[in-house]
């Protein structure tokens, strides 16, 4: 029996959104430095503040490219404020789940998120209410995160 659920397995196996998109509206890229997963976000935001499209690029394990290809779906179609509400639990929620060990993969989903928004709105002189400035290595407050 797998320790992933199907939903990670499927989202590993087809992930969803792969790939960049050029000239986007924002970028983000976040790491984490104990285990080594990098991951992109790129998003296409329309004048609306609608995310339009929104692709990844994962250099990881499974789980990180579980939750990645799982993050974009959650945020596609949503409007900035939506997808600021996409924590690493709705991710982990939403993929029925993950190993203890790996639930920092689902906290790099959600500040990937965070950093390309950060981007757009640092791009565009747009302050973003609720968003803070991403860190670039989760690693930082590890322990805070273990509860």
């Amino acid at each position: 029996m797998s320790v992933y659920s199907d939903k990670v397995l499927d989202h590993f196996e087809s992930p969803r959104n792969v790939g960049e998109i050029e000239n986007a509206s924002g970028v983000g890229t976040v790491g984490n430095a104990k285990c080594g997963d990098i991951m992109r976000i790129f998003l296409d935001i329309g004048d609306d503040g609608m995310i339009n499209d929104v692709k990844f690029k994962t250099f990881g394990c499974g789980a990180a490219i579980a939750t990645s290809s799982m993050a974009t779906e959650l945020v596609k179609g949503k409007s900035i404020q939506d997808a600021l509400k996409v924590t690493n639990k709705a991710v982990m929620e939403a993929l029925d789940g993950l190993p203890t060990a790996k639930i920092h993969c689902s906290l790099l989903a959600e500040e990937a998120i965070h950093a390309a928004l950060w981007d757009y709105a640092q791009k565009n002189g747009l302050e973003i209410e609720g968003l803070q400035q991403p860190k670039s290595d989760i690693h930082e407050d590890e322990s805070e995160e273990e509860d």
